[in-house]
């Protein structure tokens, strides 16, 4: 691993993680907005894990607290990140089956919002649709949904190298 990485404090991972987050969202609503893309409901799925992310990243830098709270932390933003990895893995997946093995496309998720029930919710945003195979974009041959695995394996990683920082400061200040 870089030596670089290994040299930073668990309050700089955490500020380093809400940076890329933050990034990344600023690039979805670009997308939208701008670029025209709509967001399945897996890809709403995903924004709200690196939301939580984000939002975690950001209360660890600037709470800075003792060792163990930064592993509680840490903890919590892996577990999200393994969430997102699970989520954008599955996009991937639905995105890479052969065109009649594609689940068929349901109703937009206001639809879903409005007249189901909250468990047929949940699963519409945990296991997607027909419209979550559809790959509108790619960045050097991979989609949307390769990207956002990528950056989930990242954060996964720095939180764990968070989590292995705070604990050998844990163990030098007994």
């Amino acid at each position: 691993m870089n030596t670089f990485l290994l040299q930073l404090l668990p309050r700089q991972i955490h500020l380093i993680i809400f940076i890329l987050v933050g990034s990344l969202l600023g690039y979805a609503a670009y997308s939208m907005k701008v670029l025209g893309l709509e967001a399945c409901t897996l890809c709403i799925t995903q924004q709200f894990f690196y939301c939580l992310i984000g939002v975690t990243a950001f209360i660890a830098f600037l709470h800075n607290p003792y060792p163990f709270f930064s592993q509680i932390y840490s903890v919590l933003i892996s577990i999200s990140s393994i969430a997102g990895i699970w989520i954008s893995g599955r996009q991937v997946w639905l995105q890479g089956l052969p065109e009649d093995e594609v689940p068929l496309c349901g109703p937009p998720l206001e639809y879903i919002i409005d007249v189901f029930p909250f468990a047929d919710v949940i699963n519409a945003l945990f296991m997607g649709d027909g419209n979550c195979a559809e790959i509108p974009w790619k960045f050097l041959g991979l989609s949307m949904a390769g990207w956002s695995l990528i950056w989930f394996l990242v954060i996964f990683l720095l939180s764990i190298l968070a989590i292995k920082k705070s604990t050998s400061i844990f163990k030098t200040q007994q």
